[in-house]
């Protein structure tokens, strides 16, 4: 015959084992990116909107161009109003704050308001 034995094999069909192990690395890889990279960027980002979600009047805030003021009005779901001298107020959107360093007080009851609640009991 003319056909020598290492033509007469059958060729492989690859080996599903060796495929996994060339794959594997890329899956580590990505394993490990999402836990250090990805999983703390979005806790980072749920903590900036709870943040921004629970800014209120008398807070102290920073906002992401180095303004340092404090919350004189919430205006609505997208801006505050702050005070950054005295008069000098300022509308800013809410997502650019970058940190709340005091918490205020909670805004008081007006006079009225206190009179009306004991005249009706």
């Amino acid at each position: 015959m003319l056909i020598t034995p290492a033509y007469a094999q059958a060729a492989g069909a690859g080996d599903t084992n060796s495929m996994l192990m060339s794959l594997l690395p890329f899956a580590l890889i990505f394993v490990i990116m999402y836990f250090l990279i990805l999983r703390p960027q979005q806790k980072k980002v749920r903590d900036h909107a709870d943040l921004v979600k629970n800014i209120r009047r008398g807070d102290t805030v920073v906002t992401s161009g180095g303004l340092v003021g404090k919350v004189t009005k919430v205006v609505d779901d997208d801006q505050i109003e702050f005070e950054i001298s005295d008069g000098v107020r300022v509308r800013q959107m809410r997502q650019m704050i970058s940190g709340v360093r005091a918490k205020g007080e909670p805004a008081k009851e007006s006079k009225e308001s206190a009179k009306d609640d004991t005249a009706a009991k």
